[in-house]
């Protein structure tokens, strides 16, 4: 069990998430989302758009500059087979003045002899300083490889500005790129020492916490073959996703040193992807997103959004709901968001994600690779989903009702009355149901 993964410096972990609480997953009323139908018109139709952030000053709070309000992006051309899209996965950023309504505004680095670094840049976060743009993210593989490769390292294009008119909004050059951190074999597992089905050193998140700066992201800790982890079961122990966080000794957003992972899900999980941190109350909720199929033996999860907490960011963390599930999908609609992303807003915790496959309710995502090449396109959102409301109350949620496709309000807005607020139910469209 995790309760007793050695640590480097001679510790155990303290109980994170552990097969007891992860066999308590299980869909209710309070964490599944409603159905979601296509949007009218989705935010580009010539791209895919898949994992999204939004710049953010250094105290959390959503930027805005000059009454913009900025998201950044995995995207790729709407032509490709979405399958393929991690493959030459592009950030770009959009921009808007009400938070509803985006517009394109391009690549976010030029490729130039400079960078950015990699074949291709998975997803992160991004930090707007005293007017200069800090663009956190995942360096794929290496430049100029032949064939693809999956190595990771945590990377940063800094010293990028904004201009805006009154009309338009430009993330403009030139960037400095640099590697800020890689597995070092001890806390966080190398490439070469995976056993696993997927590798992990990813998804860079800024988070500034009482004047020290941080840094979390997604990784795997190490569990040498012959371990007593797992009882010794080696089939689990190929599942050892982890919470790592790395600190700025000085502050300053381009230097990090690695610290002891947040959490780790040995025998349990082996993706904790995303990982985010909101700070209410004097307490720390920790997200993270995961895979159905990347949950341990034994083990039944969900696409789904996952949550912790503790009274400090260091932990110890205890799993909301009992189990850690916070929102997922409908069962007959499993696989139709992913992503998710969740931040304080007054009284409620706002999430938002991507809008992923629909009218499928398969048991795996592998079988969309069975449709014709024409349904998987069409099948596909492809673009940002509907902004999900939750009711947080110490270590339980609720969700409480949902805003439009991609509203991203700020915290001065106003939300409608949610349906909670109004003592109905979920609306349970289409016939659809909200139950497994």
């Amino acid at each position: 069990m995790n309760e007793h993964t050695p640590r480097p410096d001679g510790g155990v972990a303290p109980p994170a998430w552990t097969r007891d609480h992860a066999a308590a997953i299980e869909r209710s009323d309070d964490t599944v989302a409603p159905i979601i139908y296509p949007p009218e018109a989705p935010v580009d139709p010539e791209l895919h758009i898949w994992d999204t952030w939004f710049l953010r000053e250094r105290d959390g709070s959503i930027a805005d500059i000059d009454g913009y309000r900025v998201i950044l992006a995995l995207t790729s051309s709407s032509e490709l087979l979405p399958g393929k899209r991690h493959d030459v996965a592009t950030i770009r950023y959009f921009y808007s003045r009400d938070g509803e309504n985006w517009e394109t505004g391009g690549p976010v680095f030029d490729v130039d002899e400079k960078g950015p670094l990699g074949s291709r840049q998975w997803a992160g976060s991004a930090l707007y300083d005293e007017g200069t743009v800090y663009a956190y993210y995942t360096a794929s593989g290496r430049r100029g490889e032949e064939e693809l490769t999956y190595t990771q390292r945590l990377a940063v294009g800094h010293g990028g500005t904004v201009e805006t008119t009154e009309n338009e909004l430009r993330i403009e050059g030139p960037w400095t790129h640099d590697v800020l951190l890689e597995p070092d074999g001890e806390y966080y597992e190398t490439e070469s020492q995976s056993r696993g089905m997927i590798y992990t050193f990813r998804d860079p998140w800024f988070f500034e916490d009482d004047g020290t700066t941080y840094l979390l992201f997604e990784a795997n800790t190490p569990v040498p073959e012959g371990s007593d982890a797992c009882g010794g079961d080696a089939a689990q122990q190929e599942f050892n996703g982890s919470v790592g966080i790395a600190e700025s000794p000085t502050g300053d957003p381009t230097e990090f040193e690695l610290r002891p992972p947040l959490l780790d899900a040995v025998c349990v999980n082996q993706e904790l992807e995303r990982p985010h941190v909101v700070r209410r109350d004097g307490r720390y909720y920790l997200f993270i997103s995961s895979h159905d199929h990347t949950f341990a033996p034994g083990l039944d999860g969900y696409d789904a959004l996952y949550g912790f907490v503790a009274d400090s960011l260091h932990g110890e963390y205890e799993p909301l709901n009992g189990s850690g599930l916070v929102l997922t999908n409908p069962v007959n609609a499993p696989f139709q968001a992913y992503s998710w992303l969740a931040y304080d807003h007054g009284d409620e915790l706002l999430v938002t994600s991507f809008f992923n496959y629909f009218e499928f309710d398969r048991p795996s995502l592998d079988e969309v690779a069975v449709l014709p090449e024409s349904e998987q396109l069409r099948r596909f959102g492809g673009t940002l989903a509907p902004t999900v409301r939750l009711q947080l109350d110490g270590n339980e949620t609720k969700v409480v009702g949902t805003l439009g496709h991609g509203h991203l309000p700020v915290a001065s807005e106003e939300l409608p009355e949610s349906w909670w607020d109004r003592g109905e139910r979920l609306p349970n469209e289409g016939g659809y149901s909200r139950r497994s």
